[in-house]
This record gives C-alpha cells, sequence and structure tokens, in this order.
C-alpha cells in the first residue's frame, strides 16, 4: 500500500509547477493591465489637479495690497515664465508624467488683452475672457480661443477664468493585450490616450 502511495506522489511531483507555468501568463497579463490602468488614473487626477490649481491663481495670482497684477497666461516663454499660470500648471503635472510640457494650456483671463485692449470678448451678459493657447514653445495671440469659454451667468458684473489643459500621453507597457480596460474607453486608441481637462471659476470683473 506504501508503495502505491508513493508511485502516485512520484507521478504528480511536476502537477503544480505545470500548472503554475499555465496560469503565470495570465497573471502577468493582468498584472500589467493593472499597472497602465493605475497610471491612467494618476494622470487623470494630476491634470483635474493642475486645472484647478492654475484657474485659482489665474484669478489671484500673487496679489497683495501692494501689487494687485494678474499673472499672465504664459508669457514669451511659458516653462521659464516663474509667475505665469501655464509655468503653475507645467509644475503641477511634473513628476507624475513623463512629458508634462508637452501638455497645452488655454488659459481665459481678463489679463489676455485683445486687438483693442480689452481683456474680454463681447458686451454685458455675452462677456466672455479673452483665451491664449500656450504650449512649451511659445502662447497664441489673445482671442476668443478654442473651446470657447462660458459667460459668466451675472456678466458684466463677473467674468468666468477657465485653464483648459490637453495631454496626450503613452501607457506604461506598450501592446494592446496589456491595455484591455483603456482600450474600451474612447479617449485611449493603441496605446495612446488623449485627455482634457478643465476648471473654471468666477472672479469680479
Amino acid at each position: 500500500m506504501n508503495r502505491a502511495v508513493s508511485v502516485r506522489m512520484k507521478r504528480s511531483r511536476g502537477q503544480s509547477l505545470v500548472e503554475a507555468m499555465l496560469v503565470l501568463p495570465l497573471l502577468i497579463m493582468i498584472l500589467l493591465n493593472v499597472l497602465n490602468l493605475a497610471y491612467f488614473f494618476l494622470v487623470m487626477i494630476n491634470l483635474t489637479g493642475s486645472a484647478r490649481t492654475a484657474t485659482i491663481y489665474s484669478i489671484e495670482g500673487s496679489s497683495t495690497p501692494a501689487a494687485s497684477q494678474l499673472p499672465s497666461s504664459g508669457g514669451t516663454s511659458p516653462t521659464t515664465s516663474l509667475l505665469s499660470v501655464t509655468y503653475l500648471a507645467y509644475q503641477d503635472m511634473t513628476g507624475a508624467m513623463w512629458n508634462p510640457t508637452g501638455a497645452s494650456v488655454q488659459v481665459c483671463s481678463p489679463i489676455n488683452l485683445n486687438g483693442s485692449g480689452s481683456g474680454v470678448n463681447g458686451t454685458g451678459a455675452n462677456q466672455k475672457a479673452n483665451c491664449e493657447t500656450c504650449t512649451s514653445s511659445g502662447c497664441s495671440a489673445a482671442g476668443g480661443g478654442s473651446p470657447v469659454p462660458d459667460a459668466d451667468p451675472e456678466a458684466p458684473a463677473f467674468v468666468l477664468n477657465q485653464v483648459h489643459i490637453t495631454y496626450t500621453f503613452n501607457t506604461l507597457i506598450p501592446g494592446t493585450i496589456f491595455n484591455l480596460p483603456l482600450q474600451a474607453t474612447p479617449i485611449c486608441n493603441a496605446g495612446t490616450c488623449a485627455f482634457t481637462r478643465f476648471a473654471e471659476m468666477r472672479a469680479m470683473n
């Protein structure tokens, strides 16, 4: 009887190893999908926070009783203009993203003067802040911008400031099989995701 048990144990000795080898590819695939999904949410949270912080800064800036000037959208060099809204947005994204200066930042604020020297477009209830779109290479001329910001419900006494950030990134681990949950989202395609996040807050005009 002991001999029969011994023979059975010898026959099943490699069974656990074979089962582990069969399941291992599936476990690795699940792990890498979870890793890519976690990075996706990290970028989303970081972009949302960056847009919110930059919008608050566009309204308040470094205002004090001695200096009430609002910050510029990006200046001549958004990556080095320390007091600009775009520079702050890039700094907020640094650390969580591979290339934060690759983002496009649209800043809608009355500090952006158009050709006629006004910080807003339209009049009365249709008044909207002028927008500048900034990248690491510079900013566009102030104007309506795209997307067009909303008008404040209590315009012209109030005006909405808005920061709109667009960022395209590649997932950490490339390959369709490692990005199955992300392929189901409309913003991701073949391991590349295009995020858009914005925040808007009202300020007295």
